[in-house]
């Protein structure tokens, strides 16, 4: 019997279908490529520059373009956000930018050096902490660079490369212990 029957099986024994069985069966099947959900393959290249700005590469754990957190961040904003959310986002791609554009002699934010990007997203995180500190209560409730920001570091330590090189992983837990001393430089647990 193979699992398609099992399943026919066993919904008939309960009385109906089961929930999700088109999920479970479409795992026998080839992966499809990736689709673009909301944002455009420019869009995407930005936000794979921008992870990896906030979350490099290092040594011990590849970073957050490794995890291919544009794709996240596109799923996440498809699916879960709000259409003024949404605009909110996509114009704030357009503002990086355009910032980029005018601070670096009209190059876009994918073409800085390294340290200009590093350099743009500082100013990017203290113009949203001003904003979030000046916000008046007709304005929109977070800050374009607070969306993304967040969104990195949600999608990267949820994700594998996240959770099991950049922190302490331990696939199958042993017993809990409320209290483990943790010295400064190590990882935390995933």
């Amino acid at each position: 019997m193979n699992r398609r029957e099992a399943l026919s099986a066993v919904s008939l024994l309960v009385g109906g279908t089961i929930v999700g069985a088109e999920a479970f069966l479409s795992g026998c099947a080839k992966p499809t490529p990736r689709q673009i959900l909301f944002l455009t393959d420019e869009e995407m290249a930005m936000l794979d520059e921008v992870g990896e700005t906030i979350l490099p590469t290092t040594a011990s754990s590849p970073g957050a373009k490794a995890a291919r957190i544009a794709e996240f961040m596109d799923s996440i904003v498809a699916d879960c956000y709000k259409e003024a959310e949404k605009k909110i986002f996509r114009d704030g791609l357009i503002r990086l930018d355009t910032v980029s554009k005018s601070k670096y002699d009209n190059n876009a934010f994918v073409d800085l050096k390294k340290e200009e990007k590093h350099e743009m997203l500082l100013l990017l995180d203290s113009e949203a902490k001003n904003y979030k500190e000046t916000r008046k209560p007709e304005d929109p409730e977070i800050h374009y660079y607070s969306m993304m920001k967040q969104l990195t570091l949600w999608g990267y330590f949820s994700s594998e490369i996240g959770v099991t090189k950049a922190l302490r992983h331990v696939a199958v837990p042993g017993h809990y212990e409320p209290c483990v001393p943790v010295s400064k430089g190590e990882k935390a647990w995933g």
